[in-house]
């Protein structure tokens, strides 16, 4: 369908003109300021081919109720300048909207578009019963746009659970472009190429771009859903954490990786191990270790104490409680929890079957 806002601009320009010929006719009742709100409804509702027009329209309407009804109080010269400055504000908006070419709330829209789709990939299909894996994304500032983000394979059919945890240079709204981008392309990524080689295909789609700032880092988890056996593989990114419900310890699993969009001969290490009945595997992001104030182990080491209290007390929603716990506004910060249930400890529930 073909946006077009010829609706808007008729209604608009009828309601300036009437407006301009009521104010003609009684000015003390109709004065040149109400003509700022088809001037403000402008602003929202027509594209950036029309706006200008329109605000020109109204400004010409404001010359003639002026003419009609001239000020003669200096509150008043106060008042006609603002309805102009205004005007010309709103001119100046049209302007830089022409890179887009379309009204605001249709550009809104397409952004929040934009946002739901990297949420739906964070999504994990539905999983057999014993298993519980769910996600949580926060941005920098409360924002909507973050630039971390997560892609998960929608299918696991073939029994097999591939998750990758992403955090893209920058955070909050000025990494949100690139995250839109690299989370489309992750995403068909993980689909498209065999598990080793991800990683690396990741990385030379990050050097194509050559983008001044166009480095990130990733982990990804390729578990099998069947035997609970697991690979992880990093670029740059700090490391899984795997919880062991046997011994009521837990581990870092860490591996080399160079950070992705840096070096063309790009390898990474494999680290392997199994998920065995009541241990969970913890991927997240720096926002969520990293403080100034602290080394990042200590940071690791902290969501790990966090992490272990949850095999006495259950796995069931704690990602979104251990984010609230090590909460941080000033950085995105993104976590994934997975976690083996005992067998017959209880069947997904609906909200499983999202994943996130």
């Amino acid at each position: 369908m073909v946006y077009t806002d010829a609706p808007a601009l008729t209604v608009l320009g009828a309601l300036v003109l009437l407006i301009t010929l009521a104010g003609s006719f009684w000015p003390h009742y109709v004065p040149y300021t109400t003509l700022l709100i088809p001037m403000f409804l402008g602003s929202l509702y027509l594209g950036p081919r029309t706006l200008p027009w329109f605000v020109v329209a109204c400004l010409v309407g404001v010359s003639i109720l002026i003419a009609v009804d001239p000020p003669t109080k200096p509150v008043d010269v106060v008042r006609v300048l603002v309805t102009f400055v205004l005007g010309f504000l709103i001119l100046l908006v049209s302007f830089s909207r022409t890179r887009l070419g379309i009204a605001g709330p249709k550009g809104e829209s397409m952004l929040v578009d934009l946002r739901d789709r990297i949420m739906r990939q964070a999504r994990i299909a539905r999983l057999p019963a014993e298993w519980y894996a769910k996600s949580v994304l926060r941005s920098s500032g409360g924002t909507l746009f973050a630039g971390d983000f997560i892609v998960a394979d929608a299918d696991v059919s073939d029994g097999v659970l591939q998750v990758v945890v992403v955090d893209v240079s920058g955070k909050g709204v000025e990494a949100g472009t690139r995250s839109l981008l690299l989370s489309g392309a992750f995403g068909g990524l993980l689909a498209a190429v065999p598990t080793e080689r991800f990683l690396p295909a990741a990385n030379q789609y990050l050097l194509r771009q050559n983008w001044a700032e166009g480095f990130a880092t990733a982990i990804q988890l390729h578990l099998d859903l069947a035997t609970g056996d697991f690979e992880l593989r990093k670029a740059g990114h700090p490391p899984a954490v795997w919880l062991h419900a046997g011994s009521g310890k837990w581990s870092v699993l860490d591996s080399e990786g160079p950070i992705l969009g840096v070096l063309r001969d790009f390898e990474v290490e494999v680290v392997r191990g199994t998920i065995l009945p009541g241990d969970a595997l913890m991927l997240y992001t720096d926002g969520l270790v990293e403080d100034p104030r602290r080394d990042i182990q200590s940071g690791i080491d902290k969501l790990a104490g966090r992490g272990q209290r949850l095999l006495q007390t259950g796995f069931e929603g704690a990602e979104v409680q251990l984010v609230d716990e090590l909460e941080r506004s000033d950085d995105d910060r993104a976590l994934l929890l997975v976690h083996r249930r005992w067998p017959g400890n209880g069947q997904p529930s609906e909200d499983d079957e999202s994943g996130s």
